[in-house]
């Protein structure tokens, strides 16, 4: 749940702040690349400091090879993208990039919802929401 917080806290305050300013934070789409950006960065956290990390590596679904290093390659990738978004010019692809990576790393959510491992803190529809919701904020900031 704070992922969630933190993109809708963060996207309100530049989102706000850009009111009255003429640029760059005088759109949503901009507003919500923050907002992304600082919930990507908290994200990505949690694959490399403990005791979030060995929960996710048990999240990985068994059949895939390397779950530590599969977590530090997510957790590089969700910085890169995170970094990405805050680029204009790269913004776009850094989104479609977060959009893509979001969809290959469901499976693990739907793996820890139903195995009871990993990150138990949400259920799985509310996880599919949440999903769906991340990945409509990553459509948007590709605009």
């Amino acid at each position: 749940m704070a992922p969630f917080i933190v993109l809708v806290v963060v996207s309100g305050i530049a989102r706000l702040v850009g009111l009255p300013l003429p640029g760059w934070l005088d759109s949503w789409p901009h507003a919500v690349r923050l907002g992304l950006a600082a919930m990507f960065v908290l994200t990505a956290s949690a694959h490399f400091l403990q005791p979030r990390r060995d929960a996710l590596i048990e999240m990985v679904p068994p059949r895939l090879p390397a779950a530590a290093n599969l977590v530090t390659l997510t957790g590089i990738l969700e910085l890169a993208g995170a970094a990405g978004l805050l680029i204009p010019p790269v913004a776009p692809v850094a989104a479609s990039c977060l959009v893509a990576l979001l969809v290959l790393m469901f499976p693990a959510n739907v793996r820890a919802a139903r195995a009871h491992v990993g990150l138990k803190t949400v259920p799985l529809p509310a996880r599919t929401a949440l999903q769906v919701l991340f990945i409509a904020a990553c459509v948007v900031a590709a605009f």
